[in-house]
């Protein structure tokens, strides 16, 4: 039998978090902001697996979907606001044993004719196994396997520059509940960017009953919309409570800076819940009913 085999190309980016590990590279932090006088950061690098792997570093340019995915773009597609020209890193390539840490020195070099605004480039690590090599010794073993799937892993991180006069303003529109059956499921809404920046935080929801305790249904962090999109759709997974069990009172969204940072309130909305279960999705059918 001929055996066919497949590289399967996964890119990954991080969300959010400031340590990111994936495909046994362990990545920390995970989203560079050079704003202010910030010119230097370091990046720190491990081989989680049980391999020596070697990793290449590159920039890559990226678009942002509506429903919150990636779609890589040419250099020549990424317009004017890109952070290639002001960027430098080094090591390119690095061979790390298992274990092994690496540091990644990153620099920002400012140039007087830069725009006001956001310049956004990603930060690409890219494993470089000999993959042609592994799956001929897959065929020396395999009799009866006729595909196999080979993922090469590669791993995003945003790079910001900000300069000059800068302004961002979120809000929080079209909050829409999904019900299952007798449960609610998630909450789904717009995020609405306007400015320069791009927008950047976490995204909470909470139940605020008439009478008693608020409780938090869902919370989603790291959720960002770059400034190549004016809205992003976002779902918050809920946990699970009866339809019933929200009544007399409203669902308050917050959208907030990151919880490692001074808290601060980008944008908030609130959705009101009728005593009916019926009207549950009347009302979140309806941007209308939203304040």
């Amino acid at each position: 039998m001929k055996f066919k085999f497949v590289i399967a190309v996964i890119c990954l980016f991080s969300t959010g978090n400031n340590l990111f590990a994936q495909g046994d590279l362990l990545i920390t932090p995970t989203r560079i902001v050079f704003e202010g006088s910030k010119q230097m950061e370091e990046i720190n690098l491990v081989n989680l697996g049980k391999d020596t792997t070697t990793y290449s570093i590159s920039l890559l340019h990226y678009n942002q979907t509506p429903n919150g995915g990636y779609k890589i773009i040419k250099r020549s597609e990424a317009g004017a606001m890109i952070a290639d020209p002001f960027l430098r890193f080094f090591p390119r390539e690095v061979t790390l044993a298992p274990g092994e840490p690496q540091v990644i020195m990153l620099q920002y070099r400012r140039k007087a004719e830069m725009a006001s605004g956001e310049y956004r480039a990603h930060l690409y690590f890219r494993s470089e196994k000999d993959y042609k090599q592994l799956s001929n010794k897959i065929m020396d073993t395999l009799k009866t396997v006729s595909v196999q799937l080979i993922p090469i892993y590669g791993i995003s991180i945003p790079v910001i520059i900000r300069t000059g006069a800068l302004n961002v303003i979120t809000s929080l529109t079209n909050l829409r509940l999904e019900t299952e059956k007798d449960s609610i499921k998630s909450l789904n809404l717009f995020i609405n960017r306007e400015g320069n920046c791009s927008g950047y935080g976490d995204l909470t929801v909470k139940f605020i009953p008439l009478k008693g305790k608020t409780i938090e249904l869902g919370r989603v962090k790291g959720v960002k919309i770059f400034t190549d999109l004016n809205q992003l759709s976002v779902s918050v997974q809920l946990v699970k409570l009866p339809v019933l069990a929200l009544k007399e009172g409203k669902i308050k969204v917050l959208y907030t800076s990151p919880g490692d940072t001074k808290y601060i309130v980008y944008a908030e909305k609130e959705l009101p819940i009728s005593q009916q279960e019926t009207e549950i999705t009347q009302i979140g059918a309806n941007p209308d009913n939203v304040k």
